[in-house]
């Protein structure tokens, strides 16, 4: 059966999108006046980079905002294949809900590493009772591997962990990681959509493009809150939340799509292999996460240590200020998700001149602008 009759058009998937950006933007200041009456602020210190006692439970709003959407689309009737007996809408709300409240405590009263990590171990275990998990893996060049029932669940966690911490480390800036999110989210809600637009390609239902276009409508409606300067941060609540939910859209559209098939572009697909294509996408806290964990290593700390030794830090400590240093890190999130979807969407991989010459001059713009110059100078 083609996939475009099982799941609803594109439409129907930027409604609940706005639904979340709009609830999420009007919660946010009740939010931060309820965090000033409890004290759930965070003050300034050596190691962050705002000046003022800012309100850092953020992320309760991002999740009235993905909770109320997510009901909407229970209401609609375009996505009754998604929920007629099918318990993996239950097991994302679940598990989000599971997160959340993880980081919501950090947040107010702060807990040990140990403790997050179980609790984000606990939302994995959620996520593969109720079945939202991958079912291929495919490694480009070498082989596709279908995961046993044993595997599974590691998988799950693991895959878990990795996104939540990439995006709470990356949590550093106003607006950094809300906008990063946002770009890769809207990359990936695409990609799925391309992948279900092919008869036979992803395995349907598939959750994914909601999940996607919910994390993209909560992060557009945060932004204007937390974008330079911050009036109210995420905290670890938000960026856990938002680290669950690239998660389970990542592995259910790119754990699920045929292994069979070499897809649009032949062999440029079948390298661009699906579980790859978020980790491009994902590539500058992906990055940052991976130069965290050597930089740590090699001082003999704790992964979980703080330091200034983040992308953003760095951008900072060459002259730029905040407000560009996290404009230039969502250049280089769009132009990642750029190379990536074009041999998806063209079905060719030989026209890469114009997004090469973006990057190039990107770099030359991070490298010689003239305020840094001058700084140098």
């Amino acid at each position: 059966v083609p996939s475009a009759t099982l799941m609803p058009g594109t439409g129907a998937y930027l409604v609940v999108g706005a639904i979340a950006a709009v609830v999420t933007f009007g919660v946010t200041p009740l939010v931060g006046g309820l965090a000033r009456r409890m004290g759930w602020v965070v003050q300034p210190d050596e190691r962050r980079v705002h000046t003022v006692a800012t309100p850092d439970v953020g992320g309760i709003a991002m999740f009235i905002g993905f909770v109320v959407a997510f009901g909407a689309s229970r209401l609609m009737d375009v996505f009754d294949p998604l929920y007629a007996n099918f318990t993996e809408p239950r097991g994302v709300l679940f598990a989000a809900t599971a997160i959340f409240v993880v980081g919501f405590i950090d947040d107010i009263r702060e807990i040990s590493a140990p403790a997050k990590v179980m609790g984000t171990i606990i939302a994995g275990v959620i996520l593969w009772i109720y079945g939202v998990t991958m079912y291929y893996f495919r490694v480009p060049f070498l082989d596709v591997y279908i995961l046993s029932n044993d595997w599974v669940p590691l998988i799950t966690v693991i895959w878990l962990l990795g996104m939540t911490n990439a995006i709470n480390l990356i949590d550093g800036l106003d607006g950094l990681a809300a906008g990063i999110v946002a770009i890769g989210a809207g990359a990936f809600f695409l990609y799925s959509q391309r992948l279900a637009d092919i008869p036979g390609m992803l395995t349907q239902p598939n959750i994914g493009s909601l999940v996607a276009i919910l994390t993209v409508g909560i992060c557009v409606g945060f932004l204007p809150h937390n974008f330079n300067p911050a009036r109210i941060f995420m905290g670890d609540g938000g960026a856990l939340l938002l680290g669950l939910l690239m998660a389970v859209s990542t592995s259910v559209v790119g754990g699920r799509a045929d292994p069979t098939d070499p897809g649009p572009g032949g062999q440029t697909y079948f390298f661009l292999a699906p579980l790859v294509i978020p980790l491009f996408i994902l590539g500058v806290p992906i990055l940052d996460t991976l130069f965290a964990i050597i930089r740590r290593a090699a001082r003999r700390q704790g992964v979980a240590s703080a330091d200034k030794g983040h992308l953003h830090h760095r951008l900072m400590e060459m002259g730029h200020g905040q407000r560009r240093s996290v404009l230039i890190l969502w250049a280089w999130t769009a132009l990642l998700s750029a190379f990536v979807l074009y041999p998806v969407f063209t079905g060719s991989g030989a026209s890469y001149i114009p997004i090469g010459a973006a990057m190039l001059g990107l770099v030359l713009y991070t490298i010689l602008h003239p305020q840094i110059r001058r700084r140098r100078a």
